[in-house]
């Protein structure tokens, strides 16, 4: 039924347009075709500056409009310690860019008035003006000469390596249809060797449990935790097809790679409850988070940090959404202690499990029990 409907209007629109072709060419016979086309480019210059003024205020107007909750102002400035060049440098390509924006888009509406068809009019044919090629030359190389150094600039800066010396935790971040697996280094600080030959049903991840270091390794659930202040190394990678680890409000976006691992490097500055209370002071993030329910808890109340997959890998690409929170460092230490290792919990003394039948240090260690006692009472000696 959608589709008759659909064709249907196809087949109107065509017959009104049609219509209007044949109007238009009794019109010119009637009037004459001079005329015609003295009034139709009369109304088509002044059409042109209406919608020149119409369309830059609405894109401004929108712009304001949304800039806190869409354009990542107000209370959406980066919670990383890294984001604030990014968003510097965006800012500053915003600058440049808008102006050029602004000023073509003039230039545009304001020649389809000017040079409108007049009787008369005498075209003039210009083969070549130095000066202005040596305008729209030099300028805008310029311009991006700038804007690429400062990118440069923010890149080293924003994609630098940890140090050795370097105080932080790595994690490690595996997207696969459709999920992200995270694996969180145990109190040896350390992830443990992966190979791929060793995925399977069990070992989704590939650890190489032969080496002692994958023995206290913790994959976590749905929510994944990190200290704020702490600098985090993310080593990135991908079991299937491209995917993207994306956290917007930290300004981090990497791809995930089959075959070629990469990673990313950021310092949270913001925990969850302290971007809650940014948000809190917005009229928009007042409103109610169930339209349904008004009396519900409002938007800033329900914010969670977000991990998405900023890569389309498939139909099954909305459910890589993971939530992350950020806390004090006393927090996270609390909620990491009651995370089990995977492979003590999961693996040990299974048919996957390479030391099966070996004693580890790690193995829970059995309290002798004391030897039973002959409590029956004895005759004293005589």
């Amino acid at each position: 039924m959608t589709a008759l409907i659909i064709v249907l209007c196809i087949i109107l629109i065509t017959i009104v347009l049609v219509q209007i072709g044949r109007v238009t060419e009794l019109t010119a016979q009637i009037k004459g075709e001079r005329e015609v086309m003295r009034d139709s480019s009369k109304w088509n210059g002044w059409i042109s500056l209406g919608f020149l003024v119409v369309f830059l205020v609405s894109v401004f107007v929108s712009a304001w409009h949304y800039k806190n909750e869409m354009l990542g102002y107000g209370p959406h400035a980066a919670a990383s310690q890294h984001g604030g060049a990014l968003d510097s440098m965006f800012n500053l390509t915003l600058i440049f860019t808008g102006i050029v924006f602004v000023l073509t888009h003039i230039a545009l509406f304001w020649y389809a008035y000017k040079y409108r068809w007049r009787e008369n009019r005498k075209a003039e044919f210009i083969a070549h003006d130095n000066r202005l090629e040596m305008i729209w030359t030099a300028v805008p190389a310029v311009v991006m000469t700038f804007l690429v150094v400062r990118g440069l600039d923010a890149w080293n800066t924003v994609m630098a390596d940890v140090g050795s010396d370097e105080d932080y935790i790595e994690i490690e971040a595996i997207g696969q249809q459709f999920n992200w697996i995270i694996r969180y280094p145990g109190s040896d600080g350390k992830l443990g060797a992966r190979d791929y030959k060793l995925t399977s049903a069990n070992n989704q991840v590939g650890q190489d449990f032969t080496d002692r270091k994958n023995w206290d390794d913790v994959i976590v659930g749905q929510e994944m935790y990190l200290p704020v202040g702490k600098k985090v190394r993310v080593r990135i990678i991908a079991k299937d097809v491209l995917h993207n680890f994306y956290l917007p409000q930290f300004r981090v976006k990497m791809d995930a790679v089959p075959g070629m691992p990469t990673y990313f490097v950021f310092t949270p500055i913001k925990t969850t409850a302290e971007y809650r209370n940014e948000l809190r002071k917005y009229p928009e993030y007042n409103e109610p988070y169930d339209k349904a329910d008004p009396t519900g808890p409002k938007r800033w109340e329900k914010f969670e940090y977000e991990l998405a997959c900023a890569e389309l890998c498939g139909k099954g690409h909305y459910s890589m959404k993971r939530i992350l929170r950020v806390v004090s460092q006393e927090e996270f230490d609390a909620w990491y202690k009651n995370e089990p290792s995977y492979y003590v919990s999961q693996i040990r003394g299974k048919d996957d499990d390479p030391n099966k039948g070996k004693v580890l240090d790690i193995d829970p260690v059995e309290v002798p029990q004391p030897a039973d006692q002959d409590t029956t009472k004895k005759e004293p000696t005589k």
